[in-house]
């Protein structure tokens, strides 16, 4: 049987934006998952995501990036993703409003076998390594929820803030430097009696152009899945997955062509949940394993989560 604390803690786990230039949605696929449409007890929580991912394009695959066209790219990055929820008290439309905001921190490797000049110009180069650890482009969001007995269900939006170090002319970026936005819906089904959990997301991104490479990513469709057992109050288990599809092409002069990207996975996670003094703490370990990828670096992903109330409303 779930415990009240399992469900809150379970619920905080709100979408993060990240660009399809550079061949990386600006929607962090698989950042949703288990409890995704429940909404959290009024109150202030936050949530730290730190998100690992390795993978590569393939060799003689060209990616753009940077204003270039990269060939042959491999690339890591771990970056770390601390958010601040606000569960509003009072009613809105029969549910409750939450609001977010999200800063990424982190490393980006990303090696080339060669990079040519795109459709703007520039320098072609041979084996280029280029590494950066630095902020991202702040995230901001906000999401109304509902519950009918066993089901719940949740909108919402985040908008990027193209304010990040954006690191001009290099390969390897956490900013993007153009404004977007993502609309979702996520709905659960959250049995308290079996501990049965399913959940899904489905979304749009919209991106802007970028300014300095002229470059305007396509409107990307998202959709995540989680289906977990919640075996006691403290732990679950179960699968989850994502599947990405690029709807429109790229576009404006520095777009070589529409580049219109692709992806699926499938993984596992783990959930568990303790007190430190008197607060409960909810960590969660998520992992996917990416299949037919096209046009986007295909690979391996995991999301360490830890979130905790900081204040409930009563």
């Amino acid at each position: 049987m779930l415990h009240g604390a399992t469900v809150v803690a379970a619920a905080l786990a709100p979408a993060v934006a990240y660009g399809a230039e550079g061949g990386i949605g600006f929607y962090l696929l698989g950042s949703k998952g288990p409890s995704a449409a429940v909404m959290p007890p009024p109150g202030v929580y936050f949530q730290n995501d730190l998100y690992f991912f390795s993978g590569d394009v393939g060799a003689g695959k060209e990616l753009p990036t940077g204003g270039r066209l990269a060939v042959g790219v491999q690339g890591d990055a771990v970056i770390e993703l601390p958010t601040l929820i606000w569960v509003l008290p009072e009613e809105i439309a029969g549910g409750h409003l939450g609001l977010t905001a999200s800063l990424p921190i982190g490393w980006k490797k990303t090696n080339a076998d060669l990079t040519l000049a795109g459709p703007l110009g520039g320098t072609a180069s041979a084996s280029v390594s280029d590494a950066v650890f630095t902020v991202g482009d702040p995230v901001l969001g906000g999401f109304l929820g509902w519950q009918n007995g066993d089901f719940h269900w949740q909108v919402g939006t985040m908008v990027n803030v193209p304010i990040g170090d954006y690191q001009e002319g290099e390969i390897s970026n956490i900013a993007f430097h153009h404004w977007g936005a993502d609309v979702f819906a996520a709905a659960t089904w959250l049995d308290p009696d079996s501990g049965l959990d399913l959940s899904g997301v489905v979304g749009m991104t919209f991106n802007a152009e970028n300014p300095v490479t002229d470059y305007r990513s396509g409107n990307e469709f998202h959709f995540e899945w989680a289906a977990v057992k919640h075996f006691s109050p403290q732990f679950d288990a179960g699968l989850v997955g994502y599947y990405y599809d690029q709807l429109s092409g790229d576009s404006g002069d520095g777009a070589s062509g529409p580049f219109k990207g692709r992806a699926a996975s499938i993984g596992a996670t783990i959930g568990w949940n303790f007190k430190v003094g008197e607060t409960p703490v909810s960590a969660r370990i998520k992992y996917f394993h990416e299949f037919a990828v096209r046009n986007r670096a295909e690979g391996d992903a995991v999301f360490l989560t830890v979130s905790m109330p900081l204040s409930i409303t009563k």
